[in-house]
């Protein structure tokens, strides 16, 4: 009989600081049924204190009396099979207390866990799966679960890797929550206590390696000091079942070893990295392997000597093959492309560069492949090498920082769109092809396989910079694990752990979570166009006009008639063909492309009609309303949990919707503007450009002040703003009221620009009724700009502002630094009234 004690009303906890994430066993009450589930002490069939097992029993200890206040006591040195629990290895247990007939076969890293009152049996096929045991035992604890189980579960794959993007002085690339918990000064760090957390963090959700460094990698790692750091860093990890893995520079050997050439068939080149590679293994014996980027984005690679990216990728294989290492490859390999060439295509290149390799590469080389053909964007069609690689292990790589969508900024729960990825069906040969099951090696019958995905953690407490977007990182270890698994029951999980078992908490999140990915799409970019963000610059803020012109490649070759790529075998870039032929037929034809990848695969009119009747400029229009308006719902939907969360984390993420709210708004105004403005085309619900309960701050009169013409212009209202006449001058708009007299939420649109922190008072005849700083760099995890631009637009909002008509309305501005006090429009915004 399963029993679940779900225990709601609990009460609050101290202020968090979310640090624990996931792992903050909370207290919850315990009932004398209760009292009567907890087990009276804990066996470790292995007493070494690094070992996982002995691990594991210390995480079940303080669990336990962090949860329920219950102390049991750690025993090592006899088998209790009853009023305890019992973890280790099946071995150990075989060797200690008997075999036990009811254990099922279990992969490598598998564990079966039996949970019948007080007797709990946790047993690895390794240590570092019995350790995964007694984190999911922990997981029901902290859940008020006290269900009679008993179960087996192993990993669908092998690899289930992160990436770090750390650099060697401390900075992340992508990083969005502080700088690296690795390096400083080009160095690894002395204090490795925020390494050990993580280690924490990554057993708990069943993470068997970590990368620790930029794939844009730096060759000072491998020097003789740095190699002992890591040394430390792998001493932290591996109580907790995790290997180190690093990224390697192609150009180390001359860049680092001072020979003339890295060219990877030279004998020089291939003793260098022998050496090297003893050296590493000598400080980090079980090391987990190398992961190398080459011939892309400015890196070096095997091309320069005009030898195959296998033939590269082997060089590092063979260096680490006796030593049990593997080799990731990544397939992001692309070159600068020319725009007027019809049929350049930079979602071709990873097929056109690996596909004819396929079964070159030595058995310990797994290429990784991001999900889509472009780099991590909102929407994009499943990577068509998966389909075409047949002899070679591949991984998946996945984003958990939020690079192109919203930089933990934004609210994106991102397994649902991971979804759209795993569980499609690349029907190779015409068979079930799921791409869950190629890259995990169950489709070809390949050993290796598996997932990445690129974390970027860094010192801020939220390790992300948010506390929502911790939802991504726990449900990464769940897919990595079981890629099948569903998208609300991983995050439903997540919630109860993070804030407790409070019904409406529970529901509320999860709407939340479940409503932004498809709100973010629709503010930014939707019908397969990309996410429509400025590529050139930070990846945050809108910029379309960015995609186009350059020979980045993410292009949506929109002009004044029309829209979109057409990547069609017959007329186009021939990128539909790298599909299996029954996918190929599909995307091939227009009428039989889902609406949702139109512009991926063709290029259209805007007047187009798409599939649910709509033209595609009037789809763009609507819904960059609905998912702004979607957006708006946030904060208020977070709101109705105050005093169910601790007023730290309560804050913490209500200033953030309230800026998502805002910057939802900037999205949603900037593409339509500029989409209307190229096309020429009227919204037929006559919203954009229409904004009446907006005053333009050049309309305003200026003291102070004067009009700048922001770039791009889309990214302002008008597309006019106004700066401070200098750095050192104070600024005054003011303006009559002409609004019918009420209660009003007034919102105020202005830039806050890195290098400075400019301060803003707003008055209501001369009655300040609010002021704010421009400290968004301190305050918000994204990138900052130093323009005028859609990076910088932010809104601030004063609610519940009681005005009468022909008031008057003053905003004074105190420029600091570089930034000149910036404001775009104030709105006054009566009830139930978005912009």
């Amino acid at each position: 009989m399963r029993s679940l004690f779900f225990l709601a009303s609990l009460g609050l906890v101290a202020a968090e600081n979310g640090l624990d994430g996931w792992l903050r066993y909370a207290s919850l009450p315990c009932s004398h049924e209760c009292q009567s589930k907890l087990p009276a002490s804990i066996v470790v069939l292995n007493a070494t204190k690094t070992s996982p097992i002995y691990v594991a029993g210390s995480e079940i200890q303080d669990g336990l009396k962090s949860i329920y206040g219950s102390h049991a006591q750690i025993s090592k040195s006899q088998c209790k099979t009853s009023s305890s629990v019992v973890v280790g290895t099946v071995e150990q247990y075989r060797k200690a207390c008997g075999s036990l007939s009811e254990i099922p076969e279990l992969a490598e890293d598998g564990f079966w866990l039996s949970i019948d009152g007080r007797k709990i049996r946790i047993l690895g096929s390794t240590e570092r799966g019995a350790l995964y045991g007694a984190f999911e035992y922990l997981s029901m604890l902290a859940q008020g679960n006290f269900s009679t189980v008993s179960y087996a579960t192993s990993p669908s794959a092998p690899i289930r890797w992160v990436n770090q993007w750390d650099n060697m002085d401390g900075r992340i690339e992508r990083g969005y929550g502080g700088p690296s918990i690795f390096f400083n000064n080009g160095a690894i760090v002395d204090d490795l206590t925020r390494v050990k957390q993580y280690a924490r963090l990554l057993a708990s959700i069943r993470i068997n390696a970590v990368v620790v460094n930029n794939v844009n990698a730096n060759a000072t790692l491998l020097t003789p000091d740095n190699l002992k750091g890591l040394g430390r860093i792998a001493d932290v990890f591996r109580p907790y079942g995790i290997q180190v893995g690093i990224s390697l520079n192609f150009a180390s050997p001359e860049d680092l070893g001072g020979l003339d050439t890295f060219d990877p068939l030279d004998p020089s080149v291939i003793s260098w990295w022998s050496n090297i590679t003893e050296q590493v293994y000598q400080h980090v014996p079980d090391m987990a392997g190398y992961l190398v980027k080459a011939d892309s984005e400015g890196q070096p690679g095997p091309q320069t000597y005009n030898r195959t990216l296998s033939e590269g990728a082997n060089l590092f294989a063979k260096a680490v093959q006796p030593y049990g290492g593997i080799v990731m490859f990544r397939a992001f390999v692309y070159n600068k492309l020319n725009e007027s060439n019809w049929t350049a295509d930079r979602a071709n290149a990873a097929v056109d560069f690996f596909k004819d390799l396929d079964g070159e590469f030595d058995e310990n080389v797994v290429v990784q492949i991001k999900y889509g053909p472009i780099d991590f964007q909102v929407r994009e069609p499943a990577s068509p090498l998966f389909a075409n690689l047949f002899n070679t292990s591949t991984a998946i790589e996945l984003q958990v920082t939020q690079e192109y969508l919203g930089q933990q900024s934004h609210l994106v729960y991102l397994p649902p769109l991971w979804k759209t990825i795993l569980d499609f069906d690349l029907r190779v040969d015409g068979k079930s092809s799921l791409v869950r099951d190629v890259y995990t090696g169950k489709r070809f019958n390949r050993k290796l396989g598996g997932s990445a995905a690129v974390v970027n953690v860094g010192t801020n407490t939220t390790w992300l910079g948010s506390h929502l977007a911790m939802s991504n990182l726990y449900a990464y270890g769940r897919l990595a694990w079981n890629p099948a698994d569903d998208a609300t029951t991983m995050l439903q999980d997540w919630i109860r752990l993070t804030f407790g078992l409070d019904q409406t908490v529970l529901s509320t999140i999860t709407k939340m979570s479940m409503e932004s990915w498809p709100a973010y799409e629709g503010y930014s970019g939707n019908l397969g166009i990309q996410t429509l963000t400025d590529i050139l610059y930070t990846h945050y803020g809108p910029n379309p006009a960015s995609q186009d012109n350059n020979g980045w490649g993410q292009w949506t070759r929109a002009d004044h008639n029309g829209i979109g790529m057409d990547r069609t075998v017959s007329n186009g870039t021939g990128f539909s063909g790298q599909y299996p032929d029954e996918l190929a037929t599909i995307y091939e034809n227009i009428d039989s492309t889902p609406d949702d990848l139109l512009l991926w695969f063709h290029h259209v009119n805007y007047t187009y009609q798409l599939h649910s009747g709509k033209t595609v400029i009037q789809h763009f229009y609507d819904a960059h309303y609905t998912g702004a308006a979607t957006a708006q719902t946030f904060r208020t939907q977070w709101a109705s949990l105050e005093g169910k969360i601790d007023d730290g984390r309560y804050n913490h993420v209500l200033r953030r919707l309230d800026y998502q709210s805002g910057h939802s708004i900037i999205w949603r105004d900037a593409i339509n503007n500029f989409y209307h403005n190229l096309s020429g085309i009227p919204d037929t619900a006559k919203r954009v450009n229409h904004h009446p309960w907006r005053i333009e701050a050049e309309s305003m009169k200026l003291d102070g002040y004067k009009p700048y013409t922001v770039s791009p212009f889309e990214t302002a209202s008008g597309p006019v703003a106004i700066v401070t006449a200098s750095n050192t001058t104070v600024g005054t708009a003011t303006t009559k009221i002409n609004f019918a007299s009420g209660t009003y939420d007034l919102a105020v649109n202005y830039y806050d620009i890195f290098g400075g922190q400019s301060q803003w008072q707003v008055y209501l005849n001369d009655k300040q009724v609010g002021e704010w700083v421009g400290n968004s760099e301190d305050v918000y995890s994204h990138t900052p700009s130093i323009y005028l631009d859609g990076h910088s637009a932010i809104r601030i909002k004063f609610r519940g502002v009681k005005v009468k008509k022909g008031d008057t309305l003053k905003i004074v501005g105190r420029p600091d630094g570089v930034e000149p006090a910036p404001l775009d429009y104030v709105s006054f915004l009566p009830e139930g009234v978005v912009d």
